[in-house]
C-alpha cells in the first residue's frame, strides 16, 4: 500500500472460518465491518493467503452487494490446491506456497506464531 502511487483510502474488516482453529468451520463472520461505505469505489480486497477460497468467495459477494465499481482480488499468499469448490480468482499475487498450514509474518495457528519475521509450515497444526 506504500507504494500505490494513488488517492486512495484504506479500511479494514475482519472476516474468519476458523474459529482458533486450523481448519476452516464453513461458517463465515465478520468480526469487524468497513467503517465506510464502497458504493461507486473501485475496490483492492488485500488478503493474507487464500486456500479454499470458501471465505474469500463468501467476502465478495457481500461487497457486491454494496455497488462497487470494481472489486479485485490481491493475496499475499495463495495456496491454489485445496480450492476445488470454487473458482476464485486472484488478480494479484505474491508467492504461491504448497498445501501445508504455513505460519509466520503475520500468519498464526491459534493465535501463536504471528511474530515469526519468516513463512514456516507447521509440521503438526493439532498441536499448535
Amino acid at each position: 500500500m506504500r507504494s500505490i502511487d494513488l488517492e486512495l483510502t484504506i479500511d479494514f474488516m475482519s472476516v474468519s472460518s476458523y474459529k482458533d482453529g486450523t481448519k476452516s468451520t464453513g461458517d463465515v463472520e465478520i468480526l469487524k465491518d468497513l467503517s465506510n461505505p464502497i458504493r461507486g469505489k473501485h475496490v483492492i480486497v488485500v488478503e493474507d493467503i487464500v486456500d479454499t477460497g470458501l471465505t474469500l468467495s463468501h467476502l465478495l459477494e457481500i461487497l457486491g452487494t454494496r455497488g462497487a465499481a470494481s472489486i479485485k482480488l490481491a493475496s499475499f499468499l495463495d495456496k491454489p490446491e485445496p480450492r476445488i469448490k470454487t473458482d476464485l480468482k486472484i488478480d494479484y499475487t505474491g508467492f504461491v506456497v504448497p498445501n501445508k498450514f504455513v505460519v509466520g509474518y503475520g500468519l498464526d495457528a491459534a493465535g501463536r506464531y504471528r511474530n515469526l519475521p519468516f513463512i514456516a509450515v507447521v509440521k503438526n497444526p493439532a498441536e499448535a
